[in-house]
């Protein structure tokens, strides 16, 4: 299963929360008591994300944390690469290329980079402003599918062996 750190998940609800209004200032308690995300999470979550510059921060008595644009110009795909530190990438070669040993060998290293860069796209294409949005979902969601068989055990039913 492809999955985002909790951190990064974490990040959105942060943003979503900020984006329902975004001329306001924020501090790291405010947040923590609005979403119960505990204090020290929510301050590394701001902090990484003013430095991707995604957040403004303003020091002082009224100080906090601002969004740094509009949230319709804030794309899902910036939150996480502020949060992750690097860019997208469903494997490590392909994001950053030269991490892994078998990258020089690999035969199906460009068509990971071309699915990670389509689940980019669409990332890009999902902004802070769409996050706040209710969505209505009609009808069931396949998500994935499971072999019912598998999920209860019996991998000897699926015609594996142990």
């Amino acid at each position: 299963m492809l999955r985002i750190s909790k951190l990064t998940d974490y990040a959105t609800v942060v943003m979503s929360f900020m984006a329902r209004r975004p001329v306001d200032t924020y501090s790291a308690a405010r947040i923590s008591e609005r979403l119960e995300i505990g204090q020290p999470t929510v301050s590394k979550i701001l902090k990484l994300l003013a430095h991707g510059n995604l957040l403004s921060a303003q020091r002082g008595v009224n100080g906090g944390y601002s969004l740094a644009r509009a949230p319709e110009k804030i794309s899902v795909a910036e939150i996480i690469d502020a949060i992750e530190g690097i860019p997208l990438g469903l494997t490590e070669c392909s994001s950053v290329p030269g991490i892994c040993s078998q990258e020089a060998g690999c035969a199906i290293r460009g068509n990971w980079q071309k699915i990670s860069l389509a689940i980019r796209h669409a990332l890009e294409g999902v902004t802070l402003a769409d996050l706040v949005l209710p969505q209505v979902i009609s009808g069931p969601v396949p998500m994935f599918r499971v072999d019912k068989r598998q999920a209860a055990g019996t991998h000897a039913a699926a015609g594996e062996r142990r």
